[in-house]
């Protein structure tokens, strides 16, 4: 099996130290790993046709349409793609195509009351259930509901996926909305022979070392990967 990661972007997700916690897994389950800093590996038609398992963490940035193209062609061949928070859910905002590929975008991540604020990004740092809705799931199977203090993402989403798990936001009076709003927090998707997972915690090493959330997303590496999906 050959697993790429695929890693850059926004810094503040620290995508080196993020996917290198995973790169023990990967090598221990057997994994062939190439890493690639950039995106142009996308559009290579022969690597991505030799890739069992894309593992992206690009937050924000920029993807060339040859690239996305190459991703959309390798996904629907079979290969598996899987990644974590803005690493996948917030990537190449402007690109409609691998929007629809992902099929759900962040839209924002709650802040607390305004007199808790102090202007870092522990604002953002809110107390929520990541509530597991599909528990006969080999990526869920055995989990139970549990709690984070970390950015609560809000995706706008549709209904193409099957989701796993979910997160509420409230509807706290300091806020414009007005009635609490569940998002996908755990999903997949499958995109012609190819299997997507997307797990939206993960912000910072020590939610990716969460239990609960470091079996998400390796139990949702093994299952995405091409020899898997023939199964």
């Amino acid at each position: 099996m050959r697993a790429l990661v695929v890693r850059g972007g926004w810094e503040g997700h620290r995508p080196v130290e993020a996917t290198e916690l995973f790169l023990p897994f990967l090598k221990a389950e057997g994994y062939e790993v190439r890493i690639s800093e950039e995106t142009g590996v996308y559009a290579d038609a022969d690597e991505m046709a030799r890739t069992d398992l894309i593992v992206q963490c690009v937050t924000m940035s920029e993807i060339r349409p040859e690239e996305v193209r190459g991703l959309r062609t390798a996904v629907a061949a079979g290969t598996g793609f899987t990644g974590w928070h803005g690493g996948i859910a917030d990537s190449f905002r402007a690109s409609a195509d691998y929007l629809q590929l992902v099929g759900g975008q962040f839209a924002t991540h709650p802040s607390k009351e305004p007199g808790a604020c102090a202007g870092g990004p522990e604002d953002n740092f809110l107390p929520h259930t990541i509530e597991i809705v599909d528990r006969d799931h080999p990526i869920t199977r055995g989990l139970d509901d549990f709690a984070l203090t970390t950015e609560q993402y809000w995706v706008l989403h549709d209904d193409l996926s099957d989701v796993l798990a979910t997160t509420t936001h409230p509807a706290p009076p300091w806020h414009p909305w007005h009635r609490p709003i569940t998002s996908p927090a755990v999903w997949t998707r499958q995109w012609g022979e190819g299997r997507i997972v997307v797990s939206t915690p993960g912000h910072s090493l020590d939610v990716l070392e969460h239990p609960s959330v470091r079996t998400i997303i390796e139990r949702g590496m093994t299952w995405a990967t091409r020899t898997a999906s023939a199964s």
